[in-house]
């Protein structure tokens, strides 16, 4: 009967706090949500700029509309005014600011992103929704390959070089360290100039040759060629810096006390590195790992658009071009879903991997 209330107890700890958090983190969100509209309306700027440009394309396509050029001065103009308020309208021009914030914060939130002001997908769409869609594999496909990768064979060298103080490659990596200081940008300029301009054994830019390869063998050539060099430019701003800090952060628990307790009993080296130095570091690796995820599906504004990739980050570089801010919002929104939904899971594998942490204790989480 103790064991059941205990049970009962704890459950009902858990879901006060899970609860708790969860509000913590809606009320982040929305709060985050509306300073990212009205940062990416420019406080109303931006409706100036959205006026003059409808005004332009409504007198283009009076221009190039010969029946509309047939018409009386008086006809035409009207013609022109009609389409004017018609597409303010459309845009929620014809409302007050605030009140168009905040319905558009509504709209974000759930996700009903609605059409993008300028910019449209390789198929046409207007369509947020579809033009993120579009776009994401292409992200993913480059920096989610690149991304975990690196990420995970950081780990791995820098466990490795951490066991082995003073060496060789120990040595070796605080030298290179240094490199990983500069922006993969610079690098992509430097590699694009180094091995498709001047020996021309790589693509410029781009993710497949054109034409297009028929068949999929060829195309996932292609691709891959096309890889190379921005995943080698995102691989020396950061792996020799990130391996020097996780060798650092390894190094550290290292010289705890219980792991030279460890050693002294005689434990092989391959139990102390698993057992009392890794497992120790989970809660920051899982944590540095989730955020690594969340990342991934921006990719690199600057690197994209230097290699002309069709993924997110030159997406979201032309939407602030345009000051598209349907675009702008709806990448953020899913954002930081994604990073509220991560804080929240994290909280749970914390308790999992650390028996240190209690999920609702008092005191504690």
């Amino acid at each position: 009967m103790t064991a059941m209330t205990s049970s009962k107890s704890t459950i009902k700890r858990i879901g006060i706090y899970s609860l708790k958090r969860l509000l913590v983190l809606i009320v982040t969100v929305v709060i985050g949500v509306f300073l990212t509209i009205i940062i990416a309306n420019m406080g109303g700027y931006v409706d100036t700029i959205m006026r003059g440009t409808i005004r332009e394309d409504v007198s283009n396509a009076a221009n190039q509309n010969k029946a509309l050029r047939l018409l009386g001065s008086e006809e035409r103009l009207k013609w022109i005014n009609n389409e004017i308020a018609s597409r303010e309208k459309l845009a929620g021009l014809d409302q007050p600011f605030i009140n168009r914030a905040f319905k558009y914060m509504t709209n974000a939130l759930t996700l009903d992103l609605g059409r993008a002001l300028f910019m449209t997908s390789d198929k046409g769409s207007q369509y947020v929704r579809d033009i993120i869609l579009e776009r994401l594999p292409a992200t993913l496909v480059l920096f989610g390959t690149s991304g975990l990768l690196l990420f995970f064979a950081e780990i791995f060298v820098a466990l490795i070089i951490s066991q082995h103080y003073g060496s060789f490659f120990d040595k070796l990596l605080v030298f290179l360290a240094p490199l990983s200081t500069s922006p993969a940008w610079f690098y992509g300029i430097f590699l694009v100039l180094l091995f498709a301009a001047m020996l021309r054994i790589l693509p410029f830019d781009g993710m497949v040759d054109a034409p297009i390869p028929e068949t999929t063998w060829g195309y996932l050539l292609s691709m891959l060629k096309h890889m190379i060099l921005p995943v080698g430019s995102v691989a020396l701003s950061q792996f020799f810096l990130n391996t020097y800090n996780w060798r650092t952060f390894f190094l550290i628990y290292s010289s705890e006390d219980y792991v030279e307790m460890a050693r002294a009993k005689g434990l092989p080296a391959r139990t102390v590195e698993r057992e009392y130095v890794l497992r120790p570091t989970l809660p920051t690796i899982i944590t540095s790992f989730a955020l690594t995820l969340i990342g991934l599906w921006q990719g690199f504004i600057i690197v994209e658009t230097i290699f002309n990739w069709p993924g997110l980050g030159r997406t979201y570089f032309q939407a602030v071009q345009f000051f598209d801010t349907p675009v702008i919002v709806g990448m953020t929104v899913i954002n930081a879903y994604l990073l509220a939904l991560t804080v929240f899971i994290l909280d749970f594998v914390y308790a999992i991997v650390d028996p240190r942490v209690k999920v609702g204790a008092e005191g504690g989480q």
